[in-house]
């Protein structure tokens, strides 16, 4: 089962790539005039899909709101339906960091259903320093649950968005993306680890590096939140439109799309505290690549058909790269 959930994000990763590349091969005929097709709607939310008028009707009948209620209700409104993807990570991941917890250092168990999950997707491990790789997986398992519990709180009380849509494809997918990657997160605890063992916690130095990396990376994630938060309101933060402008500051001063980055950088910190060896978290890390570099492409490319006087010498993802 390892192996499977290794070749799973492989392939994810794969898509993804493939994805950025069409989508690169059809820009000139984008640039020539060409409608949306079913491809570039399903790759395209929010701003991204904001030629409306040029989709089909049948293409919208698959569209959710990014936020929800009546126009009323949804104008300034800080909330919207990405919300629901951290709100399913807090839980689940919460959850499966409590029978970790547990199960290590409370000599205790939650449901048996979860018991089999985990000794079906977990392997044996062959190193003698089972107690070692619990923990970093214990570690990753929290920094996710805090990243999930940070991104849902600046959804609810930083973020302004705007009235995009969603596709129900990536809606329904960004939902199983966070039960599945705290599952992959699980699966790195040894399934021949002793239930209720005192566990020695031996913090190693690839565990400070990875730390120190993903508190660094969230910092800069939050502040280029809070920057195009601000964008839409005034001095005394309240929202006055819901608009799109240009951001400036930290890393949007050489990326239009560092929120992007900075969440590749906390995916790269937390195989880092696995150890550097972790094949399966390696996927995980390229699908995270793969998939924002897409999502940053587009985004890229609306700030500059939007603004004549967009900087040219940011890149759309990867500072100086790409």
């Amino acid at each position: 089962m390892p192996a499977v959930l290794g070749l799973l994000w492989a392939l994810l990763a794969a898509a993804f790539l493939a994805a950025l590349l069409l989508e690169q091969a059809q820009a000139q005929a984008r640039r020539s005039g060409g409608g949306v097709g079913f491809f570039q709607d399903l790759i395209r939310y929010g701003k991204t899909k904001s030629d409306c008028e040029q989709r089909p009707a049948w293409l919208r009948l698959f569209d959710v709101p990014k936020r929800w209620g009546t126009e009323e209700q949804r104008n300034f409104s800080h909330t919207e339906w990405f919300t629901h993807f951290y709100v399913v990570s807090v839980l689940w991941n919460g959850f499966l960091l409590i029978w970790l917890i547990q199960a290590r250092f409370l000599r205790g168990s939650l449901s048996s259903w979860l018991q089999h999950l985990h000794h079906a997707l977990s392997r044996a491990s062959q190193n003698e320093d089972i107690e070692s790789e619990c923990f970093s997986a214990l570690l990753v398992l929290l920094l996710l649950w805090l990243h999930s519990f940070r991104r849902l709180a600046e959804c609810l009380c930083t973020s302004v968005f705007s009235n995009g849509v969603l596709h129900i494809v990536q809606y329904c997918f960004g939902l199983g993306y966070y039960i599945t990657v705290g599952l992959t997160v699980l699966c790195q605890v040894p399934s021949n680890f002793r239930s209720g063992e005192e566990l020695s916690v031996q913090i190693c130095w690839y565990h400070i590096i990875g730390i120190v990396m993903y508190i660094w990376a969230s910092l800069h994630q939050h502040r280029c939140l809070v920057i195009l938060a601000n964008l839409r309101k005034s001095k005394s933060g309240k929202v006055v439109n819901l608009s799109h402008s240009i951001p400036f500051g930290d890393w949007f001063e050489r990326v239009s799309c560092p929120h992007y980055f900075a969440e590749l950088l906390i995916y790269v910190s937390m195989a880092i505290t696995l150890g550097f060896h972790n094949v399966t978290w390696w996927f995980v890390v390229m699908y995270v690549l793969f998939s924002q570099a897409l999502t940053a492409v587009l985004c890229h490319e609306f700030y500059q058909n939007r603004f004549s006087s967009y900087p040219k010498h940011r890149k759309a993802f990867i500072p100086f790269v790409f």
